[in-house]
């Protein structure tokens, strides 16, 4: 199957109906293409600016005239702050939605043309430490972040000191305004650190998707910016005690509701929810209560609702935009993980691997570098796992297979579910949220590959070179030429999991056109088995029959994305309407000007309007999905077409076409040297799947080789990817489970902004 239809672009290069020849169409189309990135770059720039220079004296002055120019509109001062802060982002999420209807992404043929040269965000910087694997890229942003904090930092604490210096008080109520003051600005740092806090993890947003993103390397990011953001959040209410403290005020102050004004309890509420979330989230705590980290993180919601509370809508919208794609996003997802999914058939490999193949729609397109959320209905209503695709993208249009390694309670009751039931009575009833991952197969721009294994890890790359093998028996352009697999085991009964890839099957001529090279290493064996060559038979198979005919939901993902733009927009309008009519109807009628009422007045538009609007869209979304318009017919069954299906006794898999090596791990200095001189001067990808010492040694030796800056020598090319096959890491556990798994200021405007939230 060509899967070119499915990422056909909403405007086609084909124009003859409209009289326009191909020079036309094709400038017309560069044209908008590079007229919306600019846009996108433009609105991003000046977000990103008015935020970096917010403290400044200057900023100080143009936001003071932006409030009064913009403030006499039904929104008020509110409404002003809006636009400012939170329209640009979603406009961002907008135009990117646009962006990628109208030019889905592919690789870029024309990158094979150019001369191999490091790239920053492909070039490993720091190999280990607290940020573990680090690119150029991701240094650069870690550093402008950080200088951002501390120039920001640096200006408030200058401003601030002029203003203490005025005050004609002593010297005790110097020190106590000035801690304040301090406080004041470590919560206004935080709450735009906050802005960008909620933006990674919204799993299927168009903004990840533009700057392709996937979800596992997001996540990191959110990490990063959590501990940053609580941090300012705990100095800014540590300045607040210390202060009332020193005052004689800090229990009364502590429970004070104010309607005018900062309300502090609501404050103190969401900052001891944002505490409870930020401890155990710590990675010890992590990894042997995961269950405590599950749980307290669902504190999101105390911590938002109160901070809008604590604050009142107008600063609430300094960081109300990306809480609001957090909301749509989180809304979408709940309404596809509703809809049950048909398990077309299930595989106990001896291994200790179960394979599962799930009914999708043929429209449906996702990467081989992809995952997706699974819950299994018979063994948990609550417990929702991720797990990384195993087949290829080209396998077959309306089924998907992920891999599954039996290593905790849930996964042994699974496998114990599917032994036990092999009768066609017997059914799995499973719903999927996603497919997430990269938006596309950026691993074809190399014509060099080497994949890194660990373990369970190699169940992406199966599907990495599934796909490769399709794509050459459909003999397309611009693919990779050689293919080194690294992989990394611990006991040699695990091979079994190549078979996976009978690369005859998929591709007879493949090795005319294609090198394919497999080193393994079983680290728990010093010798070969005497049962090696049979270790990819006699699995157990349990085939399910097809009893709804459900597939998964395109919802989210890389889904639909003209009804998701529909949804967003729809969404994003009637936030505005909702706005407008509580400020009309309700705030200037009963003259209402409470800040705490205001902001939980906001926090419900907010609900409502994605609810309301954004759930009509779904509903039409859903309809249009089961019409013969939208819905696709299944031509294929779990039980005939499954792509894992083929005679074992004759096929050729990769096992055979490789070394396997007993009681050693891989001399990554010794392999990259040895392709160094085989492949000369070219670009080489290298993408690796394991625990996070491999990551950590591969990357390494990617930086020594390309530190070398030999002519005739490679350009390694560093990608990661996590690697879902355990019940563990999103999910709610049953227990811990200790293996790895494969996130107003200066001028007259400002000084009585500021007055106004410490003064009483």
């Amino acid at each position: 199957m060509d899967e070119r239809p499915d990422r056909q672009p909403l405007l086609s290069k084909d124009s003859r109906d409209y009289g326009l020849g191909n020079k036309d169409i094709d400038f017309l189309r560069l044209s908008l293409k590079y007229g919306l990135k600019l846009v996108m770059w433009v609105i991003f720039l000046t977000w990103v600016t008015v935020i970096f220079l917010f403290p400044s004296d200057f900023m100080g002055e143009m936001f003071e005239k932006w409030i009064m120019m913009t403030k006499g509109t039904i929104f008020g001062v509110s409404g002003s702050i809006f636009l400012l802060f939170s329209a640009p982002i979603l406009a961002i999420a907008l135009l990117g939605t646009l962006y990628i209807g109208l030019f889905p992404r592919e690789y870029n043929e024309r990158k094979r043309n150019r001369s191999p040269s490091l790239l920053l965000w492909t070039f490993p910087v720091l190999v280990d430490g607290p940020f573990g694997v680090v690119s150029a890229a991701e240094f650069i942003g870690i550093a402008v972040f950080f200088l951002y904090i501390l120039w920001a930092t640096s200006a408030y604490a200058r401003k601030d000191s002029r203003l203490v210096s005025l005050l004609d008080v002593s010297s005790r109520e110097k020190i106590c305004f000035m801690l304040d003051l301090v406080g004041l600005h470590f919560g206004s740092i935080g709450l735009f650190c906050t802005a960008f806090l909620f933006l990674p993890i919204s799993r299927g947003s168009s903004l990840l998707r533009l700057i392709d993103i996937p979800f596992e390397h997001a996540t990191r990011y959110h990490v990063w910016l959590g501990h940053v953001t609580m941090i300012l959040f705990t100095l800014h209410g540590l300045c607040y005690v210390i202060s009332w403290s020193i005052q004689g005020t800090l229990q009364p102050k502590l429970i004070e509701w104010r309607d005018i004004g900062v309300a502090n309890l609501p404050g103190v509420i969401s900052l001891l929810a944002g505490l409870l979330m930020w401890v155990t989230s710590f990675s010890p705590v992590r990894k042997n209560f995961f269950e405590l980290f599950f749980y307290t993180h669902q504190l999101y919601v105390v911590f938002i609702i109160f901070l809008a509370l604590h604050v009142g809508d107008f600063i609430f919208y300094m960081a109300g935009g990306a809480i609001f794609l957090f909301v749509l996003d989180r809304f979408l997802r709940f309404c596809q993980s509703r809809t049950p999914v048909d398990v077309l058939s299930a595989k106990c490999l001896p291994c200790g691997t179960v394979e599962l193949t799930l009914s999708k729609p043929q429209k449906m397109r996702y990467s081989a570098l992809g995952f997706v959320f699974l819950q299994v209905r018979e063994l948990s209503w609550l417990q929702w796992h991720p797990f990384s695709v195993s087949s290829s993208p080209l396998d077959g249009g309306f089924h998907m297979s992920v891999l599954i390694k039996v290593l905790g309670h849930w996964t042994e009751k699974l496998r114990d579910s599917i032994l036990s039931g092999t009768n066609r009575d017997f059914n799995i009833t499973a719903s999927v949220e996603g497919p997430y991952g990269h938006e596309s197969p950026y691993y074809l721009q190399y014509e060099n590959l080497i994949l890194v294994a660990g373990g369970i890890g190699i169940s992406p790359f199966i599907a990495i070179v599934r796909d490769i093998l399709h794509r050459v028996k459909e003999r397309r352009t611009c693919l990779p030429k050689n293919i080194l697999i690294v992989w990394s085991v611990k006991r040699s009964k695990e091979l079994s999991l190549l078979s996976k890839i009978d690369a005859t099957s998929l591709c007879a001529f493949f090795p005319k056109v294609l090198n394919v090279e497999v080193q393994t290493y079983v680290t728990q064996e010093t010798e070969k088995p005497l049962e090696e060559g049979n270790h990819s038979r006699n699995k157990t198979v349990a085939h399910f029959p097809r009893i709804r005919g459900s597939s998964m939901s395109t919802l989210v993902g890389t889904g639909n994305v003209i009804w998701s733009g529909l949804y967003m927009f729809s969404s994003i309008v009637g936030f505005i309407v909702l706005i407008a009519l509580v400020e009309l109807l309700y705030i200037r009628r009963f003259n209402k000007s409470t800040w705490w009422l205001q902001g939980l007045l906001c926090i419900i538009c907010m609900l409502a309007s994605v609810i309301l609007f954004g759930g009509t869209v779904i509903m039409l979304w859903r309809c249009w999905e089961s019409s013969p318009v939208g819905h696709d017919q299944h031509k294929d069954s779990g039980l005939q077409n499954d792509p894992t299906d083929y005679d074992e006794e004759t096929s050729e898999n990769l096992v055979s076409l490789g070394s396997n090596h007993y009681g050693q791990r891989p001399n990554f200095t010794g392999i990259f040297s040895s392709i160094s001189g085989k492949w000369g001067n070219v670009d080489v990808g290298v993408l690796v799947c394991g625990p996070p010492g491999l990551q950590t040694s591969v990357a390494a030796e990617c930086r020594s080789q390309n530190l070398k800056n030999r002519w005739d020598h490679p350009i390694f090319h560093f990608h990661t990817h996590k690697c879902y096959s355990g019940a563990v890491g999103y999910a709610v556990a049953s227990r811990p489970r200790p293996y790895a798994l494969v996130s107003s200021q200066t001028g007259k405007v400002s000084h009585w902004f500021e007055l106004m939230l410490i003064m009483p």
